[in-house]
């Protein structure tokens, strides 16, 4: 791209003042100058370009052709940048908050009601990040996240969202009602990569139950707990599932608790940085996550 060789920007406006009030003092009260200083701008600017830009009467300047030129080109070009600066004013200022969570909860409890966040404060963008690894919320990584443990992560405000059940579940299909019947049934594993907090599995629920001949090392494996749950649907096995996450399937029949035990597990909870507990785009993400409903948003069924 080629250079742009310009003459001092204050001194072509300190110029396009002055031709068009054809005054230097009028110039100078527009700009907060003395009219001194936009005559020492203009001699500059006519010596840079070796043109005479004003034909200098008592109390008037009135341009030559050349200045007329530069003036007209001037006028067009500083309106221009002024539209320019009046539309980046009014335009709202946009902040992108990044939420941390599983890919089960992301899927199956947040996004549904993405549409009450939008509505409520359109100049938030919501960023999801669906990973069982705990990432740091350091406003790059994340700002919040949703996890499940204890509730005690230092430097973290730390607001539980719900309990955390695991029960056997399977497609009615499957015609299940006893436990002795489980090992005849392939075992639906969920087993995240990089998780800090292990899920509830097979071999926990074994110590309970106690079935006879069933072999928890065998089945089908997934990583990501959205699968086993389609896996379970399908009719693929018998799925150790988190309740709150399969609660729709449970009401529409999809998926059936055929027997237990339950097993409780750690609850979820949403955690942000104490540091930024008043910062109103993190409190209106939490807002929106404290309040989200179960079921389908409005929006999309009608």
């Amino acid at each position: 791209m080629s250079h742009r060789r310009l003459p001092s920007l204050s001194a072509l406006r300190a110029f396009e003042a002055a031709a068009r009030h054809e005054s230097a003092k009028n110039a100078a009260n527009e700009l907060s100058v003395t009219a001194t200083a936009i005559s020492h701008h203009i001699r500059g600017l006519e010596e840079a370009l070796g043109v005479a830009l004003f034909v200098r009467k008592p109390r008037q300047l009135l341009l030559t052709p050349q200045g007329r030129e530069l003036f007209q080109t001037l006028e067009v070009a500083f309106d221009s940048i002024g539209e320019a600066v009046a539309r980046l004013q009014s335009m709202p200022v946009r902040q992108a908050v990044t939420l941390s969570t599983t890919p089960a909860v992301a899927v199956r409890w947040l996004l549904p009601w993405v549409c009450i966040l939008r509505d409520a404060h359109p100049d938030i963008d919501l960023r999801t990040h669906a990973s069982h690894e705990s990432v740091a919320l350091d406003g790059v990584s994340a700002d919040l996240a949703i996890r499940y443990g204890d509730g005690h992560w230092p430097g973290l405000v730390a607001e539980k969202l719900f309990d955390n059940h695991f029960i056997p579940a399977c497609s009615p299909y499957l015609n299940l009602t006893d436990p002795a019947q489980l090992p005849q049934h392939p075992l639906i594993h969920f087993r995240p990569h990089g998780a800090s907090v292990t899920p509830m599995d097979w071999a926990g629920w074994q110590k309970r139950a106690k079935v006879p001949g069933l072999d928890v090392s065998a089945g089908l494996e997934f990583s990501d707990e959205t699968h086993a749950i389609s896996a379970a649907i399908g009719g693929q096995g018998v799925a150790l599932m988190s309740r709150p996450l399969i609660e729709d399937e449970l009401a529409q029949g999809r998926l059936v608790q055929p027997f237990g035990p339950e097993l409780e597990g750690k609850p979820f909870y949403l955690v942000y940085p104490e540091s930024r507990q008043d910062d109103p785009a993190i409190l209106a993400v939490r807002d929106w996550v404290l309040n989200v409903p179960g079921g389908l948003c409005p929006q999309l069924m009608g």
